[in-house]
């Protein structure tokens, strides 16, 4: 067991220090009691184990929108015991001064309120206003758009022309070819005939050619 004696200095009295402290202590099972100085210091007395002592008075270091500890001085003695629980020493008339400290910063806290919500109003004004433009923005994106799509319309329109067109110049190709085929055919045909009658000729030649030799050997001229 150790024996804790501190001394806050900052921003620690009408603040609502003390209550942190003693929330502090509890929760730690330390025994003790803090109490306001006249110096505008906070005095601390505690008593626990070693090492929820030192615990305890690292937490004494707050610092919040209302509280700001600066300094702490510490001396460490041995326990005395004479502390059951922990809780706060309030000197003479200063419940009524906490009253009235209280009293005005719920007068500060709804003062704040109050303007917060008055630059919500006007954020939320600002907000709207900067909202329709984006919408006045939009409604042209989307006309743009629409002109967009009518011209591409019109381009996929004239495209299906140019398709439709290339489609019966390729039919006529088509046909064109079938008689080129056709004429094809036609000629190979006729130079086959015309090879055919070339060769009945010429055997015919031949047999002619055959038939005078033989008759000039047979009167013997040759």
């Amino acid at each position: 067991m150790k024996r804790l004696v501190a001394y806050i200095s900052g921003k620690v009295q009408k603040s609502g220090y003390r209550s942190k402290v003693i929330a502090i202590a509890r929760d730690m099972e330390i025994e003790g009691s803090v109490q306001n100085l006249s110096d505008g210091r906070v005095k601390v007395i505690a008593e626990g184990e070693e090492g929820n002592l030192e615990r305890f008075a690292e937490a004494l270091k707050i610092e919040n929108a209302i509280i700001n500890v600066v300094d702490i001085k510490k001396e460490y003695l041995n326990p005395i015991g004479e502390c059951e629980g922990f809780y706060k020493l309030v000197g003479e008339g200063e419940t009524d001064e906490r009253l009235d400290k209280s009293a005005e910063y719920l007068k500060e806290l709804v003062e704040i309120t109050r303007d917060g919500f008055s630059r919500m109003d006007n954020g939320f004004s600002e907000l709207g206003h900067k909202m329709d433009k984006m919408i006045d923005k939009q409604d042209q994106m989307l006309d743009k758009q629409d002109q967009m799509l009518g011209k591409q319309d019109e381009t996929t329109g004239a495209i299906k022309g140019i398709d439709s067109k290339m489609d019966k110049m390729l039919n006529k190709q088509d046909q064109m070819l079938e008689k080129q085929d056709g004429t094809t055919r036609e000629v190979r045909g006729l130079r086959t005939d015309i090879k055919s009658h070339i060769d009945q000729r010429f055997e015919r030649i031949e047999t002619d050619l055959g038939e005078v030799k033989t008759a000039l050997k047979e009167k013997g001229i040759i």
